[in-house]
């Protein structure tokens, strides 16, 4: 299932998100300050956290910086009814926004965002199994290669195959082999 938390000090704002988005079938976590947020959410496995730009104690790019670290694979957005560019783009660059949504939002969009947000998330998760898996593969092929080279050197010719034309196995030597 697929897991939100929301971020905002307007009791309104989380109420909307909550709804909205438990429509589509998603479980939503909603905090009303950066605190609960970061004590709560280093338990939570979330996919995307949502947070408004203007929160008490702190601003929310640093929110989202702290949480980059604790809840490191959520993909991260911003929420603001103030167009502060220089906060988005201390967002984008610091706290690795994936968006920044201004409010009001329309409904459509924000959804739109939001399940194009996890389609991302989740070939980024495949990207980084797969690299996982060829360096492990990696790792692996360069064991064998070590122990075919020290079978070579300690028997000369044994990684040798010979081929006879019907894809058996040569099993005689060249000095035993019919002239």
């Amino acid at each position: 299932m697929v897991t939100i938390a929301i971020i905002d000090d307007e009791e309104n704002i989380l109420n909307s998100l909550r709804r909205l988005l438990r429509k589509q079938g998603w479980e939503v976590l909603t905090f009303e300050d950066p605190q609960t947020a970061l004590a709560e959410l280093r338990f939570a496995e979330v996919d995307i956290i949502i947070s408004d730009y203007r929160l008490p104690d702190m601003n929310g790019v640093e929110l989202l910086n702290l949480l980059k670290t604790i809840v490191s694979d959520a993909l991260r957005i911003l929420l603001s009814g103030q167009a502060d560019l220089a906060g988005v783009m201390g967002a984008i660059n610091q706290a690795e926004v994936y968006r920044f949504i201004s409010k009001p939002w329309t409904d459509s969009e924000l959804i739109m965002t939001l399940e194009n947000a996890l389609k991302f998330n989740e070939l980024e998760k495949e990207n980084r199994r797969l690299a996982t898996l060829v360096r492990d593969q990696e790792i692996t092929l360069r064991k064998q290669l070590e122990e075919l080279q020290r079978l070579e050197r300690e028997s000369p010719g044994i990684t040798q195959v010979e081929w006879n034309d019907d894809g058996s196995i040569d099993l005689l030597d060249e000095e035993d082999s019919p002239s």
